[in-house]
């Protein structure tokens, strides 16, 4: 049976909640490495690691006033996180954030692609071999050709 590709699947990967929960994990990530450079004290970092949530109706309450997807999201996060949030997205740019995140979003979507694929090719590779001594009428330059069969088609 062949299993069904569902939107919901891929639609998730491009959803504003997904988006964000990425620009956190960048943050973070971000915080950590400098935290072992020494830029961030511990303490602080273990606050971030333990507190960096947000909400998203309230980034979008935020971004009706500042007008600013990333301070809002920046914002929105400092209200959980307390005093340490002034460590996050140190030295950092917007771009460094959405550009980041567009490619872990871009690569979650080729990975499930890919996936697809794998079983596209599995499914196949069975027809071919089903129907490979099923014969049928070629087709070459939309005239009939020499007989082949279902099953090259389906290898091919």
């Amino acid at each position: 049976m062949i299993e069904r590709y569902t939107l919901p699947e891929m639609g998730s990967i491009w959803t504003e909640e997904n988006r964000l929960r990425k620009w956190l994990q960048i943050e973070v990530l971000a915080c950590e490495a400098q935290a072992q450079l020494g830029l961030i004290p511990q303490e602080a970092l273990r606050q971030i690691q333990e507190k960096a949530d947000f909400d998203l109706d309230r980034v979008r309450e935020i971004e009706s006033i500042t007008h600013h997807d990333v301070i809002a999201f920046l914002t929105a996060v400092a209200e959980k996180v307390g005093d340490a949030s002034k460590y996050i997205h140190m030295g950092m740019t917007s771009s460094d954030v959405l550009d980041t995140a567009l490619a872990l979003q871009m690569r979650e979507a080729a990975d499930l692609l890919l996936k697809r694929l794998a079983k596209l090719q599995e499914i196949l590779a069975a027809k071919a071999r089903e129907y490979k001594f099923t014969l049928m009428i070629g087709r070459s330059h939309g005239i009939h050709a020499a007989p082949a069969t279902f099953g090259l088609k389906m290898a091919l």
